[in-house]
């Protein structure tokens, strides 16, 4: 399974693929609080983490990544431990 770094990667430099038509949703502190990031807010890809205008948002939190209406992200969550 691809990780959210390498599906970002993807949507940004391979040629078709646009990483402004990307919607990418986080998870917060509480597992029912999730957000959407739209594409064209994320300034920076780095190693761990990526980053907007007003945020610095490490992989981990990202749950699901849509790019125009397609899902072509979603964390597995182990609803044992939470995670």
């Amino acid at each position: 399974m691809p990780r959210a770094r390498d599906v970002l990667n993807e949507l940004r430099w391979r040629e078709g693929r646009d990483l402004a038509r990307a919607v990418v949703w986080v998870r917060g502190r509480r597992a029912d609080d999730v957000k959407a990031i739209r594409g064209e807010e994320i300034e920076e890809l780095g190693r761990r983490y990526f980053s907007t205008a007003t945020a610095t948002i490490p992989y981990y939190k990202v749950v699901r990544i849509e790019s125009d209406g397609n899902v072509v992200f979603e964390r597995v969550v182990d609803r044992k431990y939470n995670r």
